[in-house]
Protein backbone atom coordinates (compact mmCIF):
# COMPACT_ATOMS: atom_id res chain seq x y z
CA UNK A 1 0.00 0.00 0.00
CA UNK A 2 1.23 3.72 -0.67
CA UNK A 3 2.19 6.17 1.95
CA UNK A 4 -0.74 8.17 0.64
CA UNK A 5 -3.17 5.90 0.74
CA UNK A 6 -2.41 4.82 4.32
CA UNK A 7 -2.89 8.17 4.97
CA UNK A 8 -6.37 8.55 3.24
CA UNK A 9 -7.81 5.72 5.31
CA UNK A 10 -6.43 7.02 8.31
CA UNK A 11 -3.66 4.39 9.27
CA UNK A 12 -0.76 6.86 9.27
CA UNK A 13 0.08 10.15 9.71
CA UNK A 14 2.39 11.74 6.79
CA UNK A 15 3.83 14.78 6.90
CA UNK A 16 6.49 16.75 4.81
CA UNK A 17 9.13 19.14 6.30
CA UNK A 18 11.64 21.52 5.38
CA UNK A 19 12.70 24.95 5.77
CA UNK A 20 12.60 28.26 4.33
CA UNK A 21 14.05 31.47 5.42
CA UNK A 22 12.30 35.32 5.13
CA UNK A 23 14.47 38.33 5.03
CA UNK A 24 13.68 42.19 3.65
CA UNK A 25 16.65 41.72 1.22
CA UNK A 26 14.05 40.95 -1.90
CA UNK A 27 13.78 38.01 -3.70
CA UNK A 28 11.07 39.57 -5.89
CA UNK A 29 12.36 39.71 -9.76
CA UNK A 30 9.23 42.14 -10.25
CA UNK A 31 6.36 43.71 -9.49
CA UNK A 32 3.36 45.21 -10.93
CA UNK A 33 1.60 48.76 -10.03
CA UNK A 34 -1.27 51.28 -11.66
CA UNK A 35 0.33 53.00 -14.40
CA UNK A 36 2.03 55.96 -12.90
CA UNK A 37 2.11 54.86 -9.43
CA UNK A 38 5.13 53.14 -9.43
CA UNK A 39 5.80 50.72 -6.50
CA UNK A 40 8.93 50.97 -4.34
CA UNK A 41 10.48 49.23 -1.68
CA UNK A 42 13.59 50.10 0.26
CA UNK A 43 16.89 48.11 -0.28
CA UNK A 44 18.18 46.14 2.03
CA UNK A 45 22.07 45.10 2.03
CA UNK A 46 21.64 43.13 5.12
CA UNK A 47 18.90 42.41 6.86
CA UNK A 48 18.34 39.71 9.84
CA UNK A 49 16.52 36.18 8.61
CA UNK A 50 13.55 34.48 10.35
CA UNK A 51 13.82 30.90 9.42
CA UNK A 52 10.95 28.89 9.51
CA UNK A 53 10.92 24.92 10.11
CA UNK A 54 7.70 23.50 9.05
CA UNK A 55 5.67 19.99 9.29
CA UNK A 56 2.78 19.69 6.90
CA UNK A 57 0.43 17.51 6.06
CA UNK A 58 -2.18 16.75 3.34
CA UNK A 59 -5.26 17.01 5.54
CA UNK A 60 -4.07 20.69 6.58
CA UNK A 61 -2.11 20.28 9.50
CA UNK A 62 1.12 22.93 9.88
CA UNK A 63 3.04 22.80 12.70
CA UNK A 64 5.88 25.13 12.52
CA UNK A 65 9.06 26.35 14.83
CA UNK A 66 10.72 29.64 13.88
CA UNK A 67 14.02 30.92 14.71
CA UNK A 68 16.77 33.88 13.93
CA UNK A 69 19.20 31.88 14.31
CA UNK A 70 20.79 30.27 11.38
CA UNK A 71 19.13 26.67 10.78
CA UNK A 72 21.75 23.75 11.39
CA UNK A 73 21.44 19.86 13.17
CA UNK A 74 20.54 21.27 16.58
CA UNK A 75 17.57 23.91 15.39
CA UNK A 76 16.09 20.93 13.24
CA UNK A 77 16.28 18.33 15.78
CA UNK A 78 14.64 21.08 18.25
CA UNK A 79 11.87 21.19 15.63
CA UNK A 80 11.16 17.53 15.50
CA UNK A 81 11.21 17.54 19.23
CA UNK A 82 8.53 20.52 19.56
CA UNK A 83 6.83 18.03 16.79
CA UNK A 84 6.76 15.04 19.30
CA UNK A 85 5.40 17.38 22.01
CA UNK A 86 2.57 18.59 20.37
CA UNK A 87 1.71 16.17 17.76
CA UNK A 88 -0.08 13.40 19.09
CA UNK A 89 1.87 10.27 17.81
CA UNK A 90 -1.12 7.65 18.44
CA UNK A 91 -0.12 6.07 14.80
CA UNK A 92 2.09 5.75 12.56
CA UNK A 93 3.81 8.94 11.76
CA UNK A 94 5.91 9.06 8.55
CA UNK A 95 8.04 12.46 8.14
CA UNK A 96 9.67 12.97 4.67
CA UNK A 97 12.10 15.61 3.81
CA UNK A 98 14.78 16.45 1.23
CA UNK A 99 18.81 15.12 1.85
CA UNK A 100 20.08 18.37 3.36
CA UNK A 101 23.29 17.71 4.94
CA UNK A 102 21.81 18.86 8.44
CA UNK A 103 19.43 15.77 7.56
CA UNK A 104 22.04 13.71 7.15
CA UNK A 105 23.78 14.65 9.97
CA UNK A 106 25.41 11.91 12.28
CA UNK A 107 23.23 13.57 15.35
CA UNK A 108 20.08 13.73 13.57
CA UNK A 109 20.41 9.79 12.20
CA UNK A 110 21.01 9.04 15.84
CA UNK A 111 17.72 10.95 16.82
CA UNK A 112 15.36 9.28 14.10
CA UNK A 113 16.38 5.87 15.51
CA UNK A 114 14.85 7.18 19.47
CA UNK A 115 12.09 8.84 16.82
CA UNK A 116 11.25 5.39 15.59
CA UNK A 117 10.51 3.91 18.97
CA UNK A 118 7.89 6.25 19.82
CA UNK A 119 6.40 5.78 16.53
CA UNK A 120 8.07 8.33 13.86
CA UNK A 121 10.12 7.44 10.68
CA UNK A 122 11.89 9.74 8.84
CA UNK A 123 11.82 8.73 5.28
CA UNK A 124 13.69 10.75 2.51
CA UNK A 125 13.03 12.35 -0.88
CA UNK A 126 15.08 11.62 -4.04
CA UNK A 127 17.66 14.08 -3.77
CA UNK A 128 17.15 17.22 -6.36
CA UNK A 129 13.37 16.87 -6.21
CA UNK A 130 11.61 19.63 -4.43
CA UNK A 131 8.48 19.05 -6.31
CA UNK A 132 8.14 16.06 -4.40
CA UNK A 133 7.68 17.92 -1.40
CA UNK A 134 4.61 19.65 -0.48
CA UNK A 135 5.40 22.00 1.58
CA UNK A 136 7.85 23.86 -0.70
CA UNK A 137 4.19 24.52 -2.50
CA UNK A 138 3.60 26.68 0.84
CA UNK A 139 6.54 28.42 0.97
CA UNK A 140 6.30 29.53 -2.55
CA UNK A 141 2.47 30.78 -1.52
CA UNK A 142 3.57 32.80 1.56
CA UNK A 143 6.22 34.13 -0.34
CA UNK A 144 4.77 35.19 -3.68
CA UNK A 145 0.65 35.50 -2.73
CA UNK A 146 0.12 36.08 1.18
CA UNK A 147 2.85 38.32 1.95
CA UNK A 148 2.47 41.72 1.08
CA UNK A 149 4.78 44.44 -0.37
CA UNK A 150 3.94 46.37 2.70
CA UNK A 151 5.02 43.10 5.35
CA UNK A 152 8.63 43.56 4.24
CA UNK A 153 9.08 47.16 5.62
CA UNK A 154 10.28 46.59 8.81
CA UNK A 155 11.88 43.15 10.44
CA UNK A 156 9.43 43.12 13.09
CA UNK A 157 6.26 43.92 10.91
CA UNK A 158 7.94 40.29 8.12
CA UNK A 159 7.99 38.36 11.59
CA UNK A 160 4.38 39.45 12.33
CA UNK A 161 3.13 38.91 9.19
CA UNK A 162 5.03 35.22 8.85
CA UNK A 163 3.68 34.38 12.17
CA UNK A 164 0.20 34.88 11.38
CA UNK A 165 0.01 33.37 8.30
CA UNK A 166 1.89 30.22 9.66
CA UNK A 167 -0.90 30.33 12.72
CA UNK A 168 -3.70 30.78 10.56
CA UNK A 169 -2.88 27.87 7.77
CA UNK A 170 -6.11 25.53 7.23
CA UNK A 171 -8.51 28.46 8.24
CA UNK A 172 -7.65 32.00 6.74
CA UNK A 173 -4.81 30.39 4.57
CA UNK A 174 -5.26 26.78 2.67
CA UNK A 175 -3.68 25.27 -0.01
CA UNK A 176 -5.70 22.23 -1.57
CA UNK A 177 -3.93 19.09 -2.16
CA UNK A 178 -5.16 15.59 -4.88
Amino acid sequence: MRLIDAEHSGEIDLFYFDESGFSQQSHLPYAWSPKGEPLALPCYSRSKRLNVLGFLSRKGTLLHHTTESRVNTDVVIEAFEHFIDVQPLDKLTVIYLDNASFHRAKRFQEKCHEWLLKGLVVMYLPAYSPELNIIEILWKKIKYEWLSCHDYITFDALKKSVKSIMDNYSSKYTITFS
